[in-house]
């Protein structure tokens, strides 16, 4: 599977809430990858998540129905 295959569906800096969300997403049936470009000495950067191309719009109705999520 290429590169091209996976798609970012959201961006935290907080680990807590992009392991949550992955989460939920695995529970919903749709595979997840985490991308983590936090620095681990000054804490700045993103936990990106990202899942296949065919589930994106998928993925991001079940991110936005996460009770504080936008």
């Amino acid at each position: 599977m290429s590169n091209s295959d996976w798609k970012k569906v959201y961006a935290t800096g907080i680990l807590f809430d992009a392991e949550l969300i992955k989460s939920k997403l695995i529970d919903e049936g749709i595979e997840c990858k985490t991308l983590n470009k936090k620095d681990s000495a000054y804490l700045f950067g993103e936990i990106e998540l990202y899942v296949q191309a065919k589930d994106v719009v998928r993925a991001k109705h079940v991110i936005s129905n996460m009770p504080d999520r936008e």
